[in-house]
């Protein structure tokens, strides 16, 4: 300090900081007007852009004005360095923030963009802001006079060690990495396991996949485990696909009639039903000649998977209306059993003594039983009399 610090100092560093703080207060409302007008455009870049510059702005400002400040006061050579070297690395901490979250929003943002669903893929997200982060940091510690090379060395000491460790994390990182990379499931994708799993891919991080079902509950998927196993992707290459609905009738309809019965339905079914494939051209195919009536095969079109429940829900409920109207019978499965009964001729039980009765005779008649007993009381009575 070269002198002593007078009224005049402070009066003359504080119009400065009042001047950035002001400074700061008409950017903020500035960017607040901005972003109104931002909001209305179809790019959201420009929103992610304003809502950044909202923070970087106003500090700015503020460190400016405390930059001023401390010019205009008598400090020596080594702590106007210092103050200036702690200003510049505080700004450069608040542009790493407000970078960080403008290249993470245009990350996510371009990710929305591609799947078309409020998706996000933030294991991009997160691996540009650390990296955007990293190299903010190290940058301010060079401004304030560190070296960063000793620090780069640990750092790539201590990361083999956290590789060795971190195993398991480091390969779903990478596998997460792999999928979005190949496009082979994309946030927004409607996708089947083997295993039995299926919904729609909501996120896909650094190290799980999140897939919320039909019953809207989330299937957490780790990313090694959905690279090495086998899938089926109902949105890629298109959402739209067709599915097939069995209908069977009596062998005494029309085919014709019934074909030409079908085939309006399923064109009603098309234009009138939200979610079905309004260009699908409607197919019937017989194909079976069944127990009690004859089978045939009706092709729809849905715009996607979770449409198929609803569109057949519809096509069912007015064919059986229609075909009730037409006279078509649907017959249930019947089936005639025949029963063969044999007449059963029981023989007669051979001749026995009337005082020898026949205590080992293993099968016999009740007829024969009763035969037998008759013949003993008589040949008691007699003896009796005699």
């Amino acid at each position: 300090m070269n002198r002593d610090l007078v009224l005049h100092d402070w009066l003359v560093a504080g119009i400065a900081l009042a001047a950035g703080a002001a400074a700061g207060l008409l950017l903020r409302a500035l960017l607040r007007w901005l972003g109104r007008h931002a909001e209305r455009t179809r790019w959201r870049g420009d929103d992610i852009i304003v809502d950044a510059l909202r923070t970087i702005a106003p500090g700015a400002a503020l460190i400016a004005g405390a930059a001023v400040a401390a010019t205009t006061l008598p400090l020596t050579a080594r702590l106007s360095g210092f103050v200036n070297q702690s200003l510049t690395a505080l700004l450069v901490l608040i542009a790493t923030l407000s970078a960080a979250r403008v290249v993470a929003g245009l990350v996510q943002s371009v990710a929305g963009a591609r799947t078309g669903v409020a998706g996000s893929a933030s294991i991009f997200v997160n691996i540009t802001r650390i990296v955007v982060l990293v190299m903010g940091v190290l940058v301010a510690l060079e401004t304030l006079g560190v070296s960063i090379a000793p620090l780069v060395t640990a750092l790539g000491v201590g990361g083999l060690a956290v590789a060795l460790a971190l195993q398991d994390t480091l390969a779903n990182l990478f596998a997460g990495v792999h999928i979005l990379a190949s496009k082979t499931v994309q946030p927004g994708d409607y996708i089947r396991l083997t295993s039995g799993e299926e919904g729609y891919v909501v996120d896909i991080n650094w190290r799980n996949t999140v897939v919320r079902n039909l019953s809207n509950n989330l299937v957490i998927i780790p990313n090694g485990r959905l690279a090495r196993t086998n899938m089926t992707n109902f949105t890629q290459p298109e959402a739209q696909f067709s599915i097939l609905v069995q209908v069977g009738v009596g062998y005494e309809s029309d085919l014709e009639h019934v074909e030409r019965v079908t085939l309006d339905v399923v064109d009603a079914v098309m234009t009138e039903v939200n979610g079905a494939n309004p260009e699908h051209e409607g197919a019937v195919r017989f194909h079976t000649f069944a127990d009690s009536r004859i089978n045939f095969t009706v092709i729809l079109g849905v715009g996607e998977f979770s449409d198929q429940y609803r569109i057949k829900h519809e096509f069912i409920k007015r064919l059986h209306q229609r075909f009730r109207a037409e006279g078509i019978s649907i017959p249930a499965p019947t089936r005639t059993v025949a029963l063969h009964q044999e007449d059963v001729q029981v023989s007669p039980s051979p001749p026995s003594s009337a005082h020898a009765p026949v205590p080992h005779q293993r099968e016999s008649s009740p007829s024969a039983s009763v035969s037998a007993s008759a013949s003993a009381s008589a040949s008691m009575l007699a003896d009796s009399g005699r």
